[in-house]
């Protein structure tokens, strides 16, 4: 009887998750640039299918130490329940395909030029077609919307479907601004000295089209002093929303100077340009950022104490549910930037469930998916990464470390790297370069790094690791010189202490 009565309530539940299974998608706007390279359609399980409109965004490959940019693809759309997901490739037979990140397991069927698979959870995703990288599929399969504001809610700055231009948008205070799904917003948002304000959506933003940047005469006009005319600009404000937006900026996609209780969720980046970072956060606190998506010409996330005009330390910074692809420089980047006279601590900082599908940097300087380079005068102290994969990359460095001084961007070497936590990483590749963790002089040093099951190509790096020679380190087998001014660099296979 017990059984049957559990029976009942598992074919009860499915029932109601299918009644409550919902789908959206998006028609483009009339002069959206849009791509042919690939037919996509989405359904859900056994019902119609549905086409989505594919984007053109584009990206950067270095090429002799040039920058070649390519046209890349992507789409979006809402749901839930289960749908399945056919990508028709329009240049020719599809002999391998894959779909990143491979963490997640999707192992797609092929037909000649289509290949279909299943999502049952929102993913954002890389559909990659006789590995070429360049021109590949971005899809972001989001979750329905909670929010549903009204055109006519004169409260809330709203942008339904179709192209809107508006230069520098700026918010104000208890501010909703709402990119509609079918939205391009070209222009920038500008939050400054603000508090209470949301970005939320499905549209896009992005810069302005290239003739209006033409026209306007040789200087651009600043957001604010010391931005760059960055795509989103949040600037000593607080308590700061965004939200399920995809951005194709100029420079950064989003900037965060001297703020605090800034909270980034769904977000989606790719760029092209030089200097075109990810998230980069200054002198900011309490900073939430979860479930993205960034492909970057430049730094995927970088957190650094002073530049410009923003003054301060930065602390209690979350990162978790990432996917970071950086087309040149780094993933991960922290501490750069400071302020030597009056130097700043980055502290309480966590990175966990991130995937790491690209880095390809031939400046050696700036090689590491995750990087750590104390400059300025700058402490990092306090830092935890969990759960890292990091799938092959084209060239760089696992781990970069380092108390640095680099003539081009300091004024001082940075005052140490303390107390950092590596937790489950697992880097699968054969194109890294030797990582490096190296202090910088007796004062300014790195203490206590641990690397808690770290796996090279499924080997486990340990101290106490079989087959290691006593007379190597155990970096030595991680591929990781371990310089000199370094306390307490330790590899264990299950948590110690």
């Amino acid at each position: 009887m017990k059984k049957r009565i559990i029976k009942l309530f598992l074919l009860l539940l499915c029932i109601v998750s299918r009644v409550n299974a919902q789908l959206i998608t998006y028609k483009a706007p009339v002069g959206a640039a849009l791509t042919t390279d690939f037919i996509v359609k989405v359904r859900q399980k056994g019902g119609e299918w549905k086409t989505l409109p594919t984007y053109k965004a584009t990206v950067t490959n270095i090429v002799n130490t040039k920058s070649e940019h390519q046209a890349t693809s992507f789409a979006y759309f809402d749901f839930s329940g289960t749908v399945e997901v056919a990508v028709t490739y329009n240049k020719g037979a599809v002999e391998q395909a894959r779909v990143r990140p491979l963490g997640f397991g999707i192992v797609p069927r092929i037909q000649f030029n289509t290949l279909s698979f299943f999502l049952d959870k929102p993913r954002n995703l890389s559909v990659e077609i006789n590995g070429d990288i360049l021109h590949n599929l971005q899809l972001f399969a989001n979750p329905v919307e909670t929010f549903h504001p009204s055109p006519a809610d004169t409260n809330i700055t709203y942008f339904g479907p179709g192209i809107h231009q508006v230069g520098v948008l700026k918010a104000r205070s208890n501010q909703t601004i709402y990119l509609a799904g079918g939205a391009i917003v070209q222009g920038q948002i500008l939050i400054s000295k603000a508090e209470n304000v949301r970005i939320l959506g499905r549209g896009i933003l992005t810069q302005l089209p290239v003739f209006q940047k033409q026209n306007a005469g040789k200087a651009e006009p600043s957001a604010v002093q010391g931005s760059r005319n960055d795509q989103l600009t949040v600037a000593f404000s607080k308590n700061v929303e965004v939200d399920g937006i995809i951005v194709l900026p100029h420079k950064y996609s989003i900037l965060i100077g001297q703020s605090a209780g800034v909270k980034i969720s769904n977000f989606k980046s790719i760029s092209f340009e030089g200097n075109a970072d990810g998230i980069d956060v200054f002198c900011s606190s309490d900073v939430a950022i979860s479930d993205i998506f960034m492909r970057n010409s430049d730094d995927c996330i970088a957190i650094y104490g002073h530049r410009w005009n923003y003054y301060g330390n930065t602390k209690n910074i979350s990162v978790s549910n990432a996917t970071l692809w950086a087309d040149v420089a780094h993933p991960i980047l922290i501490g750069t930037h400071g302020d030597t006279d009056k130097p700043d601590t980055l502290e309480n900082m966590t990175f966990k469930n991130i995937d790491v599908l690209e880095q390809h940097e031939h400046q050696i300087d700036y090689q590491g998916c995750i990087a750590l380079n104390a400059g300025d005068s700058n402490l990092l102290n306090q830092l935890r990464f969990e759960n890292i994969r990091v799938e092959d990359f084209r060239e760089g460095q696992l781990v970069n470390i380092r108390v640095m001084f680099n003539h081009y961007y300091n004024t001082s070497p940075g005052r140490g790297i303390q107390n950092v936590y590596f937790k489950n990483v697992d880097f699968n590749g054969h194109h890294s370069n030797i990582s490096v963790i190296a202090g910088y002089d007796n004062e300014r040093r790195i203490k206590n790094v641990v690397f808690e099951n770290l796996k090279i190509n499924g080997v486990s790096i340990a101290d106490d690791m079989p087959g290691k020679p006593g007379y190597y380190k155990t970096g030595d087998m991680a591929n990781i010189l371990i310089g000199e001014h370094t306390d307490g660099i330790r590899f264990i296979a299950t948590k110690d202490k």
